[in-house]
């Protein structure tokens, strides 16, 4: 038996793989078995090499093989790979990981909470929230409000404050207290506001401890709001003496060409979720940052222990991963390439929406960006989902070497872009070149 025919068969016993059809896996085995990355590109056992046009999962913000970053594990493991960060033990690489992380930050907001990655941290926030108000006298304050289509995880409480509804079908919704306004997208800030303020009004105020955003929504479809949205939300939060949290864990990281997406709106939250492009997804590490004024309530508050925490929460060699690569971030400009090849992604993208007729809404902040697909882009008629027209995009853009994501939501047909930072114009162009290529061949096939 041939190598590959051994994994394939290994792969279908024994590995059950998140997010993933078990279905097609019996049936097809693995979608690819990648081998090595290397920059933007990923290439699998059989030699094929594809630009990773999701830094895998919306987190290899620097791109693979970083001889830095391995490097920098391998001295931290060598000196101290792990110990716990409990009973207030502590290590050089996590309290110079949570003082760099503040000197990021949006100003007044100094402290962190270390965790393994997004989901943990969304629940943490969500944790952390309950017992801000618990210990204020006011535990009835412990409803999470989040809007339809955000994404923010699937531990307990990010499964339930996430906006999509195939995520609470798995499994059932993991705690109660959590609802949904209106998101953007789909209404408008006028309209999305009143939506929010609807949901507060109808839960009653004094029950809500917080609401919950991504400044742009990913696995929902990369959804970009009004330029006015935030500062409005964050009006209404202050109205009503609610918490406003910051998803960044996909946008955090230099992502939207600003070091934190909410940045681009031009408003502070209250507490701000992160995860991925911290360590560009070489080790796992997430984490809540919270602000003075949270943390000051916490620090007169909260009497004894506080009982939450992982294993993992700043684990020594993840910290000294991410203060690497935070490093490289700064010193190779990345948050400014980011912003110039988002540009040169965008303006693609609007090139191929006047060449094919498929293509309705393109959009994109710095390098994260989508494509929809559309039956009639002039009347907004979308396609029959069992056609599944991004599914045939992706597996097209699959078979020129572009590896991206489908979302397909409520009817939609969506192609999500979220290549590495340090991508250039060429890498950009080459990349537009074969989504275009890719999407008249489905367009062809379908007649239109």
């Amino acid at each position: 038996m041939s190598l590959i025919n051994e994994l394939v068969e290994l792969d279908k016993k024994h590995f059950i793989h998140p997010t993933s059809s078990i279905q097609d896996q019996q049936e097809k085995g693995p979608k690819a078995i990648i081998e090595k990355g290397e920059g933007i590109y990923l290439t699998d056992i059989e030699g094929n090499v594809y630009i990773d046009g999701m830094s895998s999962l919306w987190n290899v913000n620097i791109g693979h093989g970083n001889k830095e970053l391995a490097e920098t594990a391998k001295e931290q493991i060598e000196k101290l790979a792990f110990t716990s960060t409990f009973s207030t033990f502590s290590h050089e690489p996590a309290i110079r990981l949570a003082a760099k992380i503040a000197s990021l930050a949006p100003e007044g907001m100094n402290a962190v909470f270390f965790t393994s990655g997004g989901s943990e941290s969304n629940d943490s926030a969500v944790k952390l929230i309950r017992h801000y108000w618990k210990i204020q006298g006011k535990p009835e304050r412990n409803k999470i409000i989040a809007l339809s289509r955000g994404y923010h995880g699937v531990a307990a409480a990010s499964t339930s404050v996430t906006g999509i509804p195939e995520f609470w079908d798995m499994a059932g919704h993991m705690i109660t207290g959590t609802t949904h306004a209106d998101t953007h997208y789909t209404r408008g800030t006028e309209k999305s506001i009143a939506s929010l303020r609807a949901v507060i009004e109808r839960e009653g105020p004094e029950t809500v401890g917080a609401f919950i955003a991504e400044p742009i929504q990913g696995a929902g479809g990369v959804i970009v709001p009004p330029a006015d949205y935030f500062k409005e939300i964050r009006k209404v939060c202050d109205e009503y003496g609610i918490l406003f949290v910051a998803d960044e864990v996909i946008t955090g990281f230099a992502r939207t060409g600003k070091m934190f997406g909410i940045e681009n709106y031009g408003v502070t939250p209250d507490l701000m979720t992160f995860a991925k492009g911290v360590t560009s997804g070489y080790i796992p590490l997430g984490g809540v940052i919270v602000s003075d004024a949270v943390h000051d309530v916490l620090k007169e508050k909260s009497k004894g222990v506080l009982f939450h925490g992982f294993t993992y929460s700043g684990h020594p060699t993840a910290a000294a991963v991410a203060l690497k690569n935070i490093e490289i971030m700064e010193r190779d400009n990345l948050v400014e390439n980011s912003r110039k090849m988002g540009e040169v992604l965008l303006d693609g993208f609007k090139k191929i929406k006047e060449k094919l007729n498929i293509v309705g809404d393109v959009r994109g902040v710095g390098l994260l960006g989508a494509v929809e697909l559309l039956e009639d882009p002039a009347t907004d008629k979308h396609f029959d989902p069992s056609l599944k027209v991004a599914g045939r995009v992706i597996e097209a853009l699959h078979q020129r070497g572009v590896i991206c994501r489908p979302v397909s939501y409520e009817g939609t047909d969506i192609i999500c872009f979220c290549p590495p930072l340090i991508i250039n114009e060429e890498q950009v162009n080459t990349m537009l070149d074969k989504l275009h290529d890719a999407i008249l061949e489905v367009q062809n096939e379908l007649g239109l």
